[in-house]
């Protein structure tokens, strides 16, 4: 491969090896339960670099839904919430984080040539094995 020379062209790179490595690290979590994703969630503050979130839902080819950004803070709430009968498990926290915080989602574009540019990075990662 070319080796990045501008910033722009290094942070591309960075960007697109995160896109590709959630794809290599789905493909093994399904591997491994014998489940496959419907959706990546991205939470915290990740969830906003909508550039690297729009890179990943094409890499992976699934949707990206990112929200909420305090999710730890949400998290620790809801937990606590339970703890006093206020919510009775976590498919209620589930459903009163979903309809309490909203989520921008993003829907895979170019699957073709994300399909090729993934093949590209098995061969490194492979040989890097």
């Amino acid at each position: 491969q070319e080796v990045p020379q501008t910033k722009g062209e290094i942070l591309r790179c960075v960007f697109d090896s995160l896109a590709m490595k959630y794809r290599w690290s789905i493909e093994k979590l399904e591997a491994i339960t014998g489940k496959s994703l419907d959706a990546l969630h991205i939470v915290g503050g990740g969830s906003q670099n909508k550039l690297l979130n729009q890179l990943t839902a094409n890499a992976i080819n699934k949707p990206v839904i990112c929200g909420p950004v305090e999710a730890t803070a949400i998290g620790n709430l809801m937990v606590q919430a339970m703890a006093l009968g206020e919510v009775a498990n976590l498919a209620e926290i589930r459903q009163v984080v979903k309809n309490s915080f909203p989520t921008e989602d993003y829907e895979p574009r170019e699957s073709d040539e994300w399909d090729e540019a993934y093949g590209e990075f098995l061969k490194i990662v492979e040989a890097e094995e």
